[in-house]
């Protein structure tokens, strides 16, 4: 079951960031450092992050935006209007980081963009994270991550292992990709700046954080795979049914045609590897089909997922994945021995998240807050960040250049 929040400081206690991003790539890098303890404020347009439109809800909230945005604080202003990106630089002057995630060229016209933030503070680290980088020929396209899994290979790739026509991801990879670049690429700037306080303008891209997400990349880039020597082999992994009562699926990692000896030695049948279609790698990634089926018989002979994963651990010191829902990992031994999922407010209500990848010896890692309407902090930000008095706020939520706790509207 998720625990309830209960964490101190973090390792970036005291680092104050301010989140002009939206959606997905943007929110999950700076989650990332809200969950090491910085404060992170988020800044959304009037209508809010579009990620806010998904489904379902808690206490009012999507789920899917709060995943990306827990633990942050939510200020809301109209950058349409000259008081609102006045407002911006001026909070922009007092924060240490600025993240955005506009096509290039987006944020410069809303008065937002890196030169104008760094008039202001120098020293600045700002994170742009698009599709295709700040410059070249495909710079301004739109990118959202199926669009970059299907131009950086990864669908063809799984299709050509999988023998099959390409489909698409159901996982924003790309997305999360460049989120984890990003992320790293402001605690570089960060601890460059400690040392000589030069700020740094930090350039990260989909499609390149997608390459470098990818093992095979320098296999791909340099004339393809060679199955017919290679060990590994992940898109033709055994992926076998046992013969429990459930019906467990598990996964057996490696090529078939390398697990395959370990197979024929623990099945008790060491005589299949004198067989002409088994006796050398190239011959049983050539017979690819008759390793599995032999893998997946002797799969239905294990009446559980214990037994199976004991003989494979002790007799081939071979790692085995037991196959579960995403919902049943709140239930998992490693989910529930490490406060994997935390309870965090959502909207009026309470909702469950995972935490953070990350333990740090002598701090803690994880959301500090939960999810909240658009603008539900602005007043806060702007008294506390900028020092406005409170008929100043006034005035400003009068004229709509500030929205506060603005409810999302709820549709069919």
């Amino acid at each position: 079951m998720a625990a309830a929040l209960d964490i101190g400081p973090g390792i970036l206690d005291g680092l104050r960031v301010l989140d002009f991003t939206r959606v997905v790539a943007g929110p999950c890098l700076t989650r990332a450092l809200a969950d090491l303890g910085a404060d992170v404020i988020k800044v959304e347009p009037p209508e809010g992050d579009l990620l806010r439109t998904g489904w379902p809800r808690r206490g009012g909230i999507s789920l899917l935006f709060a995943g990306q945005n827990v633990g942050k604080r939510f200020a809301s202003l109209d950058l349409t209007k000259p008081e609102a990106v006045e407002l911006a630089l001026r909070l922009a002057e007092r924060c240490d980081v600025v993240v955005e995630n506009f096509r290039p060229g987006v944020a410069d016209k809303l008065g937002i963009g890196y030169e104008a933030v760094k008039a202001r503070r120098p020293d600045i680290v700002y994170c742009s994270v698009s599709g295709y980088g700040q410059q070249g020929r495909a710079a301004r396209r739109r990118a959202y991550a199926p669009v970059v899994h299907a131009e950086v290979g990864l669908l063809h790739y799984k299709a050509r292992e999988w023998e099959s026509d390409p489909r698409p991801e159901p996982v924003s990879h790309a997305d999360i990709a460049a989120g984890m670049a990003g992320a790293q690429g402001v605690l570089a700037a960060l601890w460059r700046r400690e040392r000589t306080g030069q700020g740094a303008h930090i350039d990260a891209s989909m499609v390149e954080a997608m390459i470098a997400q990818n093992e095979w990349t320098a296999v791909e880039a340099n004339g393809g795979p060679d199955y017919s020597h290679s060990p590994f082999r992940p898109g033709k992994a055994a992926v076998v049914q046992l013969g429990d009562e459930a019906g467990t699926w598990a996964a057996i990692p490696g090529a078939p045609p390398a697990v395959f000896t370990h197979y024929a030695r623990l099945s008790g049948q060491p005589e299949l590897l004198q067989d002409e279609r088994f006796n050398s790698m190239a011959n049983r990634s050539a017979n690819l089909e008759q390793c599995l089926e032999h893998l997946a018989r002797w799969a239905k002979t294990f009446d559980s997922f214990e037994a199976f994963e004991h003989t494979l651990s002790e007799g081939a010191r071979l790692p085995v994945g037991r196959l579960l829902s995403m919902a049943d990992t709140l239930h998992a031994d490693w989910a529930e021995d490490r406060d994997a999922y935390v309870e965090v407010a959502c909207g009026d209500e309470t909702a469950t998240f995972n935490r953070s990848a990350l333990r740090i010896e002598g701090t803690d890692c994880g959301p500090r807050g939960g999810a909240k309407h658009v603008g539900a902090d602005s007043a806060a930000v702007l008294a506390e960040v900028l020092g406005l008095h409170a008929e100043q706020i006034a005035a400003l939520l009068a004229a709509v250049v500030v929205i506060e706790d603005r409810i999302e509207r709820s549709e069919d």
